[in-house]
């Protein structure tokens, strides 16, 4: 009964599909390549602030608008683009004081934000310094970019690829063997990292002493990683 219990096993072993039995792998090399870009930036963002204070909600923020419309009107003044300047921000908070455990309203602050966008860094200084000039009361931060960031990804992306179709082909020439074929490429998608922003506390007396503070903006990296697959014979 065991004899004829192995035979049916044995005839169904058989009788199953080859994949189920497990194909030997056709031969194939992996490689990763990598490669960097590094570019000058050509576009900045500059955080403008002001803010206002007064005893009266209303009056903290009727000053807050003046101030902050006559630095727009500076701003777009100077033709910097249509869709350059956008708001990012508004508060309007009381401020006490404290004393012998009472709270005393000192006075409302009303802080309005704007983001503009810079397209030729060597006006950022002309820009800061004509905001504060104007009714700004800081520069929260600088930020700077790529006009075209997509070009240079599908740059990195071209370069990457090479690299790893070079470590392929040296690796099938120490082995002796021949490449037949790509057969897979994947790219390592990763976030994109914040393009480099430099500490920027100023106040408008400290930009308008500087009249126009200089502006250093480096390099910015994008980097593109790959995994390619490859046939050999």
């Amino acid at each position: 009964m065991r004899f004829l219990n192995w035979a049916v096993l044995g005839l169904l072993w058989c009788a199953l599909p080859a994949f189920a039995q497990g194909e030997p792998q056709a031969p194939a090399i992996v490689t990763t390549g990598q490669a960097e870009v590094k570019m000058a930036p050509d576009r900045a963002w500059v955080s403008i602030v002001a803010e206002s204070q007064a005893k009266d909600a209303k009056e903290a923020q009727r000053l807050n608008v003046a101030a902050m419309n006559a630095v727009r009107e500076q701003l777009e003044g100077m033709n910097l683009g249509a869709d350059a300047i956008r708001t990012t921000s508004y508060e309007l908070r009381p401020e006490y004081d404290y004393r012998d455990g009472r709270q005393t309203l000192r006075a409302y602050v009303a802080r309005n934000t704007i983001e503009v966008r810079v397209d030729e860094i060597t006006r950022v200084g002309d820009v800061l310094g004509a905001s504060v000039a104007s009714g700004a009361t800081s520069v929260g931060s600088l930020r700077f970019g790529l006009k075209d960031r997509d070009a240079a990804e599908r740059e990195a992306l071209r370069l990457a690829v090479a690299d790893a179709r070079a470590r392929a082909e040296a690796a099938a020439s120490g082995a002796g063997v021949q490449i037949a074929r790509i057969e897979r490429i994947e790219e390592q998608r990763m976030m994109a990292p914040e393009p480099p922003r430099p500490m920027m506390r100023m106040t408008a007396e400290s930009v308008a002493a500087d009249a126009g503070p200089p502006i250093s903006p480096g390099t910015i990296e994008i980097r593109s990683i790959v995994t390619m697959t490859v046939a050999i014979r």
